[in-house]
């Protein structure tokens, strides 16, 4: 459940520097003031990560998502994907099915019903093509 509430935190961070476009570490020192101690390197690492590879993660994001450019997307759904997208590609230990439960939660949570369903089937696409032993392509 930590690995959880530091994926929130790091959702919550990301939207953030998504809509306002805050300086880095003030928005990570501010959105860690309610991490626990133990659970901030890893919402740092994939704060840091995603927004590192934004512009690629972008692009794979868009070429799963059909019809979408990430810019149209809502800032929630396009930041769970940025987050989950992130893992996928570059925490390989952490496993597919975590990654898009978490995911998948995260948009029950702060997205529509739409949403979560968009996001599970971008992650597929993305689970196939980044992750193929896995996902069973």
């Amino acid at each position: 459940m930590p690995r959880h509430r530091g994926r929130i935190a790091a959702l919550k961070m990301l939207f953030e520097e998504d809509l306002a476009h805050p300086e880095l570490e003030g928005l990570i020192e501010r959105g860690l003031a309610e991490v626990r101690r133990g659970d901030r390197p890893f919402v740092t690492n994939l704060v840091k990560g995603t927004l590192e590879r934004r512009a690629e993660i972008d692009q794979a994001i868009e070429s799963a998502a059909i019809g979408w450019k990430v810019s149209r997307m809502p800032t929630v759904d396009r930041n769970i994907l940025r987050l989950a997208t992130f893992e996928l590609g570059w925490e390989p230990e952490v496993p597919l099915s975590v990654i898009i439960d978490e995911a998948v939660e995260l948009a029950e949570t702060y997205s529509t019903p739409e949403g979560k369903r968009f996001i599970n089937g971008v992650l597929a696409t993305l689970a196939r093509r980044l992750r193929p032993e896995e996902a069973g392509s």
